[in-house]
């Protein structure tokens, strides 16, 4: 007797704890509830997926959030201004070069030395950040491949990401989560050689991008699963919030790297891709994908031109300091401020209220492009297969710690 009481405790318990919108008298006739998630690897991390379906087809989406929340904001407001990039890095883990650049430039702003630095330390910054653009563009095309059925794409891509994160692991010393770029510097200058090698990585990755193109993007039956397939149009992505290669992927070409002109950007010249609906319809899953691996292409010329000024115009000097301009104190003044920059999922965007006393911020906001992403998901989802959910959630690119923040 005891036994069925405390199992029928554990199941009331679990009922309460877990978070439902739907319930059984909501439910129309053959109509059932599914959790996606939050375990399964085509959920890109623990997200839970609430959905209502009829059959395959689906009526209603809900993600529920939660299941990675790490805090990150109380953190950043417990600590000093230059010891949350740990925490930082750990948003997007997967492009936490771009996260830290976007951090550090925005209390740089507030401290007014932005514009200050030397330019070497400007294009460094960039160069791996781009690096790093490149690394999260290739699990966002890998993982999308093995998603919907093809594995060989994904050992490709994550062979070349190794690479990357190598390379990154000798600039840092850290293989994912950098700690790299300071607020007013960098933890070291680029390791002498490094440019050599960036060269011969950028020779060696082309031909191998022309290759993807090919077994992937142009490939009928990834046309066939992609094409028409979650169209995001520009009006929907624009209201819930919607950026980067989601939002270009609907035919608008926005990119903060163009659009705020920050760092070195102004003095680069790139593209920005946007979808334009060749294989189906402008905003469906194969233009999102397009659109990444146009701007794989796009990196690529960054790095190039990045590789040019640091080993002629702003080359390696003896007396070059990457910390020399790190402030020993970081108190900026009472002020609200807002930073963004274009990461590779998005917009990051940083608020900060601080009271001009303390090197401690009152609040850091951090908007995450993954959440605003994901947001549109219900919208776009409602009406298609339970298959063709997976393929909208992987062509979105989430990264749930960015998500839970």
């Amino acid at each position: 007797m005891q036994k069925i009481i405390e199992y029928k405790y554990r199941a009331e318990y679990l009922t309460d704890s877990e978070p439902v919108k739907f319930k059984e008298e909501d439910l129309a006739e053959e109509e059932m509830i599914l959790n996606l998630g939050p375990q399964h690897p085509s959920t890109h991390g623990v997200l839970r997926l609430e959905v209502v379906s009829d059959g395959e087809l689906i009526r209603e989406v809900v993600p529920h959030l939660g299941y990675l929340h790490r805090c990150f904001e109380k953190h950043a407001e417990s600590l000093p201004f230059n010891q949350v990039i740990p925490y930082v890095d750990r948003l997007d883990y997967l492009g936490s070069m771009n996260s830290e650049h976007a951090y550090a430039m925005g209390v740089e702003k507030m401290l007014g030395i932005e514009g200050t630095l030397p330019k070497r330390i400007e294009y460094i910054r960039v160069l791996v950040a781009e690096l790093n653009r490149l690394a999260s563009h290739f699990i966002a095309i890998g993982s999308y491949a093995i998603d919907i059925g093809a594995p060989t794409p994904f050992l490709w891509l994550f062979r070349d990401r190794e690479t990357i994160l190598r390379m990154l692991e000798w600039v840092s010393g850290a293989r994912l989560l950098y700690n790299y770029i300071w607020i007013g510097g960098l933890f070291y200058d680029l390791p002498i050689g490094f440019e050599e090698k960036c060269r011969e990585f950028a020779a060696y990755v082309r031909p191998k991008l022309i290759e993807l193109q090919q077994i992937i993007i142009d490939n009928h039956i990834f046309i066939n699963r992609t094409a028409n397939v979650g169209v995001l149009p520009l009006d929907l992505a624009i209201n819930y919030g919607c950026t980067g290669p989601v939002l270009r992927g609907s035919g608008l070409k926005y990119d903060l790297r163009k659009t705020d002109a920050y760092s070195v950007y102004p003095e680069i010249e790139f593209d920005i891709p946007t979808g334009q609906g060749a294989m189906g319809k402008t905003g469906d899953c194969w233009d999102r994908n397009f659109v990444r691996l146009q701007e794989c292409h796009q990196s690529l010329r960054i790095i190039d031109q990045c590789l040019e000024k640091l080993t002629k115009a702003h080359k390696r000097t003896p007396d070059f300091d990457p910390q020399a301009y790190v402030p020993k104190k970081i108190r900026p003044k009472e002020t609200d401020f807002y930073v963004r920059a274009e990461n590779p999922k998005g917009e990051l965007g940083f608020f900060f209220r601080t009271d001009g006393r303390s090197d401690v911020p009152v609040r850091v906001k951090c908007r995450a492009c993954s959440f605003h992403n994901l947001s549109v998901l219900p919208a776009i989802a409602k009406g298609i297969l339970v298959a063709d959910l997976i393929a909208i959630i992987g062509s979105l690119d989430l990264v749930m710690g960015e998500v839970d923040r």
